[in-house]
């Protein structure tokens, strides 16, 4: 059995945590259902349904952790357990749930706080193409899904509009869910992370171009659509200009005073956030906190906000997944079939709309792989705009009991399918290429073999971007002699423009590297850290090349003074340990700023950033 699955005491413990959560559970159900009641006339039923709410949340996701689950998962079932059809500790929740949507605001606003456009722009196609036509090309695909479902005597739901709305809903993913599990996976900035959140953003375009027309459906009115455009366009301008001429004086002042800082961003994340929702633009609150995010995305202090506001988020955001739990109706079999032909079509339409629109634009498997999986859910604003349309008499109840269902699955689901993203991407590209969807590369792999360099690069990040940089303006003689291999495509594509040897792979694997021909290498060298690595560390890859060219050097790199003397040990030929290299560095910067050296330390340093044109800027 798996050692990292089950252990005798972890077990134990989870078992023993599992029947507290019951017994607590059911012995306080009926006092606290009571306490309710009698706490609401008093007017104090809102803080105690919170309270109650961080408690079963804390208890389950304590529990969630014994048994190596998703935290969501927990509080998922932390709503279900004290909601309405659980133990009924909590029956009026709609406070719960209006609080918990401040979690999407503040995310949203971190989110726009981490987006560097200049940044998304460089993905290039890759972001604006596939931002453009996931949507009508999902939508698309499952309405046609459930044409053809409906003829099997497969429902989605009664009403004049129930196929149109329910392949709306499926085609827009979770930005809450996948912002948080690829910021805890650090996966926001790679390029499959860029293209998920580019994808995300062009959702909530989407999802506001729905909005505006869903009211005259029938009969959609081009002036409101117009208007409403135009208004969004018109905000976001101000909120540029705002950061650019007036926010920059204002926050250097406060910057000195981190309290004041993060109470003056979250003001202004709010104050776009109020204004956007007026009738009058016609936006939606968490749309204005993304557009207030982006507008001080290149503020210096914008890393301390994101660093002293997660712990704000988190505590919504949590109500936000109990509230969940606690919508979640009652299942019958016929509702938890159909919902789950529903999140079949959902998951189906992604490789049309994500994976197909990706391979076509040459993403290559990973990228493309990796984008699909990330948005394998279905986004809560979903449940909004079918909300709406009960209240428009398009749809019936049905059919957001079904999308309520599919969005718990899909929820649950994708943690566990991010979480295992790199292993899944794996073996489908396996599938892929048995069937015929080349890769990258793949069927130059023989022309790779015989083309010989003596130094050979695994992976491409930020320290090998510097180290190409430094090597192509002072060493160019040795910059002609490297190989990369590498599996990001823009990569690829900047390092054919410099007519330098780059294999599309993934290093995790030794066939990558076998057919990558580094047999004959003299040197190989690995400059990400383990932290940054996917499916394989540096141990790992030590271990490969020494098998594959006994008699090339290998430079790795760790992250800590263990790991160094644990690379040193298994037979690496030098460890690159970044943080001591810094530590040297600025340890002669201080000693050189003490003689009066800073101010031409200054100079050096602006004069040779502003000359470098590195691949990865």
């Amino acid at each position: 059995m798996n050692s990292t699955l089950y252990h005798p005491r972890r077990t134990c413990l989870a078992q023993s945590a599992g029947w507290m959560v019951v017994l607590w559970l059911g012995m306080l159900a009926p006092n606290l259902a009571l306490a309710t009641g009698t706490e609401e006339a008093s007017g104090h039923s809102v803080i105690q349904n919170i309270a109650i709410s961080l408690v079963a949340a804390s208890v389950l996701g304590f529990l969630m952790k014994l048994l190596r689950q998703p935290l969501l998962l927990g509080y998922i079932l932390a709503g279900v357990a004290i909601g309405p059809i659980g133990f009924g500790v909590i029956n009026e929740h709609q406070d719960i749930v209006t609080l918990s949507e401040i979690g999407l605001i503040l995310l949203l606003f971190m989110i726009g706080l981490e987006i560097d456009l200049k940044k998304m722009a460089g993905a290039g196609r890759l972001i604006m193409i596939p931002g453009l036509l996931q949507f009508p090309i999902c939508v698309a695909a499952a309405y046609a899904s459930f044409a053809v479902l409906e003829r099997l005597g497969f429902d989605v739901g009664a009403g004049s509009y129930a196929r149109l709305y329910a392949a709306i809903a499926i085609s827009l993913s979770s930005t809450m869910i996948v912002v948080k599990l690829l910021f805890d996976k650090m996966e926001l900035d790679t390029l499959p992370g860029r293209i998920t959140v580019g994808i995300l953003v062009f959702q909530d375009i989407w999802a506001i171009i729905v909005l505006a027309v869903q009211p005259n459906l029938n009969n959609p009115e081009l002036a409101g659509l117009a208007r409403t455009f135009g208004a969004g366009a018109l905000l976001v301008g101000v909120a540029m200009a705002a950061s650019r001429y007036l926010l920059p004086p204002i926050f250097k002042r406060v910057a000195q005073v981190p309290e004041l800082l993060l109470v003056m961003s979250l003001g202004w994340c709010f104050l776009v956030a109020l204004v956007a929702a007026h009738p009058f633009v016609g936006l939606s609150m968490e749309m204005g906190a993304l557009i207030a995010g982006i507008s001080l995305a290149t503020f210096p202090y914008n890393l301390d906000v994101v660093a002293k506001a997660v712990s704000i988020r988190d505590f919504f955001i949590t109500l936000f997944f109990v509230a969940l739990g606690m919508q979640i109706p009652l299942p019958h079999l016929d509702v938890i079939w159909i919902a789950l032909g529903i999140a079949a079509v959902a998951l189906g339409v992604r490789l049309f709309g994500v994976f197909g629109v990706l391979y076509a634009l040459k993403g290559g498997h990973r990228a493309s792989l990796l984008a699909t999986i990330n948005l394998a859910q279905v986004s809560e604003f979903s449940l909004v705009i079918l909300t709406l349309g009960i209240g428009l008499g398009h749809i019936e109840q049905d059919t957001l009991t079904y999308t309520i269902w599919v969005f718990a699955l899909l929820a649950v689901g994708s943690t566990y399918l991010i979480t295992l993203s790199h292993p899944i991407q794996s073996g489908v590209s396996r599938l892929l290429s048995f069937v015929g969807f080349k890769d990258l590369d793949q069927s130059h792999a023989d022309a790779d073999q015989v083309d010989h360099h003596p130094i050979v690069l695994l992976g491409f990040y930020r320290i090998a971007s510097a180290l190409f940089e430094e090597l192509s303006t002072k060493h160019p003689h040795i910059a002609r002699q490297l190989k990369v291999i590498d599996f990001n495509p823009q990569v690829k594509q900047k390092l054919d423009a410099l007519n330098v040897a780059h294999v599309y792979g993934d290093i995790s694997h030794a066939d990558t590297l076998h057919h990558a021909g580094i047999h004959h290498a003299q040197l190989v060298v690995c400059t990400i850290p383990d932290g940054f690595l996917r499916g394989t560390t540096n141990v790992r890859l030590l271990q490969n090349v020494k098998s594959l060219c006994p008699k090339a050097k290998v430079i790795v790199t760790a992250e800590t003074v263990a790991q160094t003397l644990e690379l040193y040990a298994a037979g690496a030929d030098y460890v690159l340990e970044a943080s001591q290299v810094a530590g040297d560095w600025l340890a002669s910067v201080i000693e050189r700023s003490i003689q009066g050296e800073l101010p031409r330390i200054q100079e050096a340093a602006i004069k040779d950033l502003r000359q470098r044109t590195e691949v990865l800027a």
